[in-house]
């Protein structure tokens, strides 16, 4: 049984006081022990964040992270820095970076091995557009998107990482892929994994991400190969995002 994971991705919102806010009001996920929760804020609140869920098995990562080490990168940060904050990991490649910042597989790729020689948890993100899906892309898109990363570090780049499936068209849209829809595409990347080892695959999580919400959570992770969530707006939603914790728990 692979366990649940459950993240919560605020994107570009909040402040110092909504983050203590909600973290009162999340205060119930201390006790959901048998899934991990991670906390996806901005960087600017990593430390507020970190300090107030110390001893506690909730976890702070990044939204992005560089694929260089140091050096004149003006705005960008390092692996080692992440680190040193005490950020336990980064989402990779999701599909606002890869939109609006022409993050391509190689770029994605390369974070992703970035974060890895740091000691720290990558989530790679990959889905296809609107268009790709109508015309029947799907599987070859997040299959080209897995391989980058597969291909160039191997199925072992996986054993600590885990695979997020974000349809571009059902992010903030309102529009959620169906269960069935998202489990064919997950049942689809374990596949490609279990091509280069069967044991990696079994034990890959792969969770969904699209306009996740407390209605819709139970469906999905009732799937065999949903593992868990990325969520977006929802998370900034102490009720709804709590809802959706303990959905993922009641599925083990």
């Amino acid at each position: 049984m692979r366990r649940p994971w459950v993240a919560g991705n605020w994107k570009m919102n909040g402040s110092q006081a909504q983050a203590q806010t909600l973290l009162g009001e999340l205060s119930e996920l201390r006790e959901l022990s048998e899934i991990d929760v991670c906390l996806v804020p901005p960087a600017p609140y990593w430390l507020q964040i970190n300090d107030a869920v110390k001893g506690s098995s909730l976890r702070v990562l990044a939204q992005t992270v560089s694929e260089y080490d140091s050096g004149a990168y003006t705005g960008e940060l390092s692996s080692a820095m992440l680190k040193d904050c005490g950020v336990s990991g980064a989402l990779v490649g999701h599909s606002e970076r890869r939109q609006f910042y022409a993050e391509n597989d190689y770029v994605v790729a390369a974070k992703f091995k970035a974060l890895r020689q740091a000691g720290l948890s990558p989530v790679l993100c990959v889905g296809e557009t609107l268009a790709e899906r109508e015309a029947g892309e799907t599987l070859s898109v997040v299959s080209r998107q897995l391989l980058a990363v597969l291909e160039s570090q191997g199925p072992e780049a996986l054993a600590n990482a885990v695979l997020a499936y974000e349809p571009v068209w059902a992010i903030g849209t309102g529009l959620t892929a169906s269960p069935i829809q998202a489990q064919a595409v997950h049942a689809s990347l374990r596949a490609v994994v279990a091509a280069f080892d069967a044991d990696c695959a079994a034990a890959l999580r792969i969770v969904y991400g699209g306009s996740v919400k407390a209605s819709n959570a139970q469906g999905l992770f009732a799937m065999p190969d949903i593992d868990g969530a990325l969520v977006g707006g929802a998370s900034l939603q102490a009720t709804e995002f709590l809802a959706i914790c303990r959905a993922a728990q009641q599925a083990l």
